[in-house]
């Protein structure tokens, strides 16, 4: 499978790097297994954006190009003891994508880092590492999904048309979609590709990379919207679903869990307002509220939807349903103490039929 534009250029700057007397448009292509017109596109872009790439005329008129700086090497980088701590912590952040290919790169990224610091460094590295526990409960798990995730960069990243073989939450079988990659988002540890799917009417959709089965890159290109932006995208989002909608959703929060609510920025619209009872009020706009349902029920008794009247008659109806199924469980509970105490008594005192 043909790499992507970000592993072209990466392989193409690695191999750059080895060859201090430089290389030609034909070498590079050769070995990168791509012709010279993207060579010469990639060198472009790459020198644009920063690289010391020069390009050398030899005898005979030979064109070559290399890193400018040091053979090839980058600069040396020293680390404060709190820089190279934050970056160790970040790449924790990482661990989902373990076996993939941005977390193997994460990882070699980390050993160049390590390898940069001193005895002591490491030392204080490994024992402040220790100290600080990331949870991943309910955290994706994509080693085993790493031609997906690689498959879909490269859809993202050359705007290809992609297959995907997908097994949505409540479906028995996988089905096959055809889509336009516009990028990935991560959301509470698992990965969430954002296209445009023709099989939903052209809609722009959200696929958990968890349940996508095989992806394929085709060979017909898209045009990203020049106005989308995955951050925008997700704006009026509490998570990953997307909505048209513009709904004011009020919330007051008791008491018990006020502080608890203050602690954090859940939505970037949100408004906080304390009361005189000692409760909170907190406002939001959203395009939907699936997922703020499910955070507001999440407080039980101690967080009341003022509005939407929808919402509200919503968690109403999930919580009778809960009463039912909690109710329909101590029935039988009862059922069985019951029938085991009849049993009891029946040895105790046996009838005549028992004897």
């Amino acid at each position: 499978m043909p790499a992507t534009p970000t592993v072209r250029q990466w392989l193409l700057l690695t191999a750059l790097t080895h060859r201090h007397f430089g290389a030609t448009f034909r070498e590079l292509a050769q070995e990168l297994n791509v012709g010279e017109k993207t060579i010469r596109r990639d060198l472009v872009l790459l020198q644009s954006v920063g690289f010391p790439l020069e390009e050398e005329i030899g005898p005979r008129g030979r064109k070559t190009w290399r890193l400018a700086a040091g053979n090839g090497q980058p600069p040396g980088i020293g680390f404060a003891y709190d820089e190279a701590l934050a970056l160790y912590l970040g790449r924790r952040f990482l661990d989902p994508l373990s076996g993939t290919f941005l977390g193997e790169a994460a990882d070699r990224a980390l050993a160049k880092v390590r390898a940069s610091l001193g005895r002591n460094a490491l030392r204080y590295l490994d024992k402040m590492a220790d100290r600080i526990h990331l949870t991943a409960v309910g955290a994706g798990d994509y080693a085993g999904h790493r031609d997906v995730i690689d498959a879909l960069e490269r859809g993202v990243d050359e705007e290809k048309a992609t297959i995907i073989v997908y097994r949505s939450l409540r479906a028995t079988e996988p089905v096959e979609h055809e889509v336009f990659p516009f990028g990935l988002a991560r959301h509470r540890g698992s990965l969430y590709l954002v296209a445009r799917s023709r099989d939903h009417d052209e809609e722009i959709r959200h696929f958990k990379v968890d349940r996508i089965e095989r992806a394929e890159v085709t060979g017909f290109p898209f045009h990203r919207p020049a106005d989308f932006d995955l951050a925008m995208h997700f704006e009026k989002s509490f998570g990953v679903f997307h909505g048209d909608g513009d709904v004011r959703v009020i919330v007051q929060f008791m008491p018990p869990v006020v502080r608890y609510v203050q602690e954090a920025r859940w939505h970037k619209s949100q408004t906080l307002t304390k009361q005189k009872d000692g409760s909170l009020l907190s406002e939001f706009r959203l395009s939907t509220t699936e997922e703020i349902k499910h955070w507001i029920m999440s407080f039980g008794r101690q967080a009341i939807v003022l509005a939407p009247s929808e919402l509200r008659r919503e968690i109403v109806g999930e919580a009778k349903a809960i009463l039912e199924a909690y109710g329909t469980i101590g029935s039988r509970e009862d059922e069985t103490r019951d029938g085991a105490r009849t049993k009891h008594s029946r040895r105790l005192h046996p009838r005549e039929s028992d004897l």
